[in-house]
This record gives structure tokens, C-alpha cells and sequence, in this order.
């Protein structure tokens, strides 16, 4: 899976956003520039081990550990990089050869390479320290861009909760035992994540206001953000008001807990194989949508986020500064960070991918969810619209048909889970039903067979020609 993206990250040669390094043996010094301008432009892939040209010409294995262990010490130097910042390179084999990987994400700070001010422009880095005006801009960028940057100098960590600094500390080792932050004092691990700054303009320094959003006490956000909400609601039987309704102000950490909750305990999750691994498709879903409607949102803006389950759809809202206006298209998608420091704690503790990532998984899985893309719309207020997923299990259907529709339930996930197991080499339909001892027709391909080609949990032997009569089904 990854040695594909980064095929495809290659392939799509260098730009504002890709740069690609030889360096067989050793780093050289222009790729700092590089993780400068990315940091202080829209972030941007590094690989090394690769020429300008595309070609793969792998860094060499006897020297791979010293070239990641001189990276990880550069840039977490404050002597070299201002502010400093975490980032490691991670291998991948391609075409035989090892490869180097690291996304560097925008960064809300302005930041300099051995005293130097780098921007990014197409696949180029400009050194513009001596430009009054070029750099001005910048710092007014990054100002006017992130206000999770904000800093609070009279709040201190007590009015966090140190024991969600220690479950993001605990997270994000247990997806990489020698993670940067398992050693760290908790003020250290805040710094480290730029969750604690200093703003070089006024000389403040304190917590940020995505510090005080991940892991403030309530009462601290309350008092810092009086509007922070986050509305939960399910719609279905009592369109006048709701059926279930649960309001969030509390911290990040646990609102993305809740929120899956209460997602979890509304929606239906239906069988679904990828490769021969059953997944969550509507855990799947909702990471991406609930990472946007904690990630994304522009907290200065007095609009809560809200999640509304309807009996044909599921909207979602979220306040935003919006980078344009209308329906994304997903093949001209250009991501904009809006809070990366934010984003950044999410993704090591692997409740978030990189951006632009998030998206496409959202299409995918989305896809296979509910039988259509969902619709995403750049406005004011960020808005993602999908419908109701297919095969609503009957514990979510109306009261008044939950009695009649109960008795049926179970024989019917069972048949489901009987195809599943059937179905790994190619049967046809006639064969499906005698193993399910089926007669009808109508009804086995209305209720069973439909349904699980829209999920794409079955796929056609011939897709071209779908009435075939040598038609056969398998599990994809």
C-alpha cells in the first residue's frame, strides 16, 4: 500500500509540494532548505534516494540508519532549524532499493534554516531572509491563517489535564516504540508538538490554543472559547425536534471518543472484507469525518460544529475559512491546512492521515458505505453530505417496526455471512440461493444480492455484461 503511494508520489514528479533528493550515502545540505520552505509554505513530501528526474536509485543500506539518525538530530536542533520541529524518515523498498519518506506538514510558525527564511515556489526553494516584503507577507499569512496559534501567556499546565498528555504520549508509542515524545517532561511534549510558544513579534510566551483545545480542562476552554460546541443529533422519527441529542464542550481528545460514540451507536456497520481482513467500513467513514470536524474547524467563528443523522442522510457542518467556494472535486483537490498543529497530534496518535489523504479514504470507503460519493462543500460552513447507508440494521428502524422486523434480523445476517464464506471462489446466482436454500428470486436479489454489489462486498466475474447468463459473484 505504501510503496503504491509512493509510486504515484513519483510519478507525479516534483512541485510546491514533492521535491525528491539523491543523497546515496549522505544528506546533503540543500534538503533543509527544502524542509524549510515546505514548513513554512503548504507542507510537501521529501524522498530521498530519488533523482529529479523520477528515476529510483535507493540510498545505500550501510548508510541508511546514520542518514535518518543526522535528519532526526537537525531538525530537532534549534541551532539549525528555529523553531524546531519533529520529523523522522521512514523506509520504503521500491524497485528493490530503499527508499526515505517524510511528510512535512505546514507549520502555523514562520521558521528558519541556519538563520535563512525559505519559501516554496513551484519545485524551488527561495531564500527570502533580505526581502522586507516577502517576509512580512509570510508572518501575516501564517497570522491571518491559524488562529489555533493564538497564545494564552496566563494559563499554565496546570489548567491542562495531564492525563491526556499522557494518553497522547502513550498513543503515539504504541504505534512507534521510539517515539520522540516517551521521554519528554509534559511542558517538553507540549513545545515539541508547538502547542507552547513564543511569539517572536510580541515576545509572548505560553499554551496555544490548540494546547488548550487537546487538553485543557473545561472549564479552561469554556472560558477561552464561550461558544466551543460541538451538536449531536439524530433526526428520524421526531423531525420537529430529534430523537437523540448529545451537546460536547469538553476537550478534543475526548470529543472525537464521543462523537464515534454516539456514531457508533446510531448507524450500522455492515460486513465488509478488504483483502481477507474484515474492516469497519463506518468506523472507516467517520475517522475522516470526525478528524474534519475537529481538525478543520475555525474556532474563532461562533457556529458549532454539528453531526445530524436524518432518515435518508447524515449532514455534517463545520465552521470555516473557506479556500474557495463550492462542491470539491476530488481530481483537482488542492488541500489547505487549517490547523496543523492540531492535525499534526492527531496523526501520531493515528487518529488522522496526512492532509489531502483523509479526503480520498473518505471517497473510497464513503463509496462502499452507503453506494455514493459523498458531497463536500468549500463554504462558510465546511459541509459533507452522504447518504443513509445501505442495509440500515432494523435496532435503527422506527419503533413500530423494530417487533415485526426483529424476528428476521438474525437469519439474516447469518445468510450474509454464509455468502461471504461461499462466495470466495466464483458462484453463480442459481448456486448462491441452493446453498442458502432460497427459492424466491425477486426477493433474494432486492434484499441480499443488490445491496451487497453496492458495498462492494460481491463483485461480477463479468462486469461488462451484468445479465449475462454465466454471470457468477465473488467476494471482492
Amino acid at each position: 500500500m505504501i510503496a503504491h503511494y509512493m509510486e504515484g508520489l513519483i510519478q507525479q514528479g516534483e512541485s510546491i509540494t514533492r521535491e525528491f533528493k539523491a543523497c546515496r550515502n549522505q544528506l546533503t545540505k540543500d534538503v533543509y532548505p527544502t524542509v524549510g520552505a515546505f514548513l513554512n509554505r503548504n507542507g510537501g513530501h521529501l524522498l530521498i534516494g530519488v533523482t529529479d528526474q523520477g528515476d529510483v536509485v535507493g540510498v545505500n543500506e550501510s548508510h541508511i540508519q546514520q542518514i535518518k539518525k543526522d535528519f532526526a538530530n537537525t531538525v530537532n536542533n534549534e541551532q539549525k532549524l528555529q523553531p524546531a520541529i519533529y520529523l523522522a524518515l521512514e523506509e520504503v523498498v521500491l524497485q528493490g532499493k530503499v527508499i526515505l519518506h517524510t511528510y512535512v506538514p505546514p507549520s502555523s510558525s514562520v521558521h528558519r534554516v541556519n538563520g535563512k527564511i525559505y519559501d516554496r515556489n513551484e519545485d524551488a526553494d527561495l531564500d527570502i531572509t533580505h526581502s522586507t516584503l516577502l517576509v512580512a507577507e509570510m508572518y501575516l499569512r501564517k497570522q491571518e491563517s491559524y488562529t489555533e496559534n493564538r497564545i494564552y501567556p496566563y494559563l499554565k499546565l496546570q489548567d491542562l489535564r495531564i492525563d491526556l498528555i499522557e494518553k497522547a504520549r502513550q498513543m503515539a508509542i504504541n504505534r512507534r516504540v521510539d517515539h520522540p515524545w516517551a521521554n519528554l517532561a509534559p511542558l517538553e511534549l507540549l513545545k515539541s508538538a508547538r502547542l507552547y510558544q513564543r511569539n517572536h513579534q510580541s515576545n509572548q510566551e505560553g499554551l496555544t490554543l490548540a494546547g488548550i483545545l487537546l487538553f485543557g480542562q473545561d472549564e479552561v476552554i469554556g472560558s477561552v472559547l464561550p461558544h466551543f460546541k460541538i451538536d449531536l443529533i439524530k433526526r428520524v422519527i421526531d423531525v420537529d425536534r430529534y430523537d437523540d441529542r448529545e451537546i460536547l464542550m469538553t476537550n478534543l481528545m475526548d470529543s472525537y471518543e464521543k462523537v464515534m460514540a454516539f456514531v457508533q451507536k446510531h448507524l450500522p456497520d455492515p460486513f465488509c472484507l478488504e483483502g481477507i481482513n474484515r474492516i469497519s467500513l463506518r468506523d472507516k467513514v467517520f475517522r475522516e469525518i470526525v478528524s474534519n470536524l475537529l481538525i478543520h474547524r475555525e474556532y474563532m467563528n461562533g457556529a458549532p460544529a454539528r453531526l445530524i443523522i436524518e432518515s435518508n442522510k447524515i449532514v455534517v457542518t463545520n465552521a470555516n475559512r473557506p479556500h474557495g467556494f463550492g462542491r470539491i472535486d476530488l481530481g483537482h483537490y488542492e488541500p489547505f491546512p487549517k490547523n496543523p498543529n492540531i492535525a499534526s497530534v492527531f496523526r501520531e496518535i493515528g487518529r488522522a492521515e496526512e492532509l489531502g489523504s483523509g479526503v480520498k479514504n473518505l471517497y473510497k470507503y464513503c463509496k462502499q458505505y452507503t453506494g455514493a460519493d459523498p458531497i463536500l462543500l468549500e463554504q462558510d460552513l465546511f459541509k459533507i453530505e452522504m447518504q443513509l447507508p445501505i442495509g440500515v440494521l432494523v435496532s435503527h428502524a422506527t419503533p413500530q417496526a423494530t417487533p415485526q422486523a426483529t424476528p428476521q434480523a438474525t437469519p439474516q445476517v447469518e445468510k450474509i455471512s454464509e455468502i461471504i464464506i461461499f462466495c470466495q471462489q466464483p458462484r453463480s446466482r442459481k448456486e448462491i440461493m441452493s446453498q442458502l436454500g432460497l427459492q424466491e428470486v425477486r426477493h433474494f436479489r432486492e434484499a441480499i444480492l443488490n445491496p451487497l454489489l453496492a458495498q462492494g462486498v460481491l463483485i461480477l466475474t463479468i462486469p461488462a455484461r451484468p445479465t449475462s447468463p454465466n454471470q457468477k459473484y465473488q467476494v471482492r
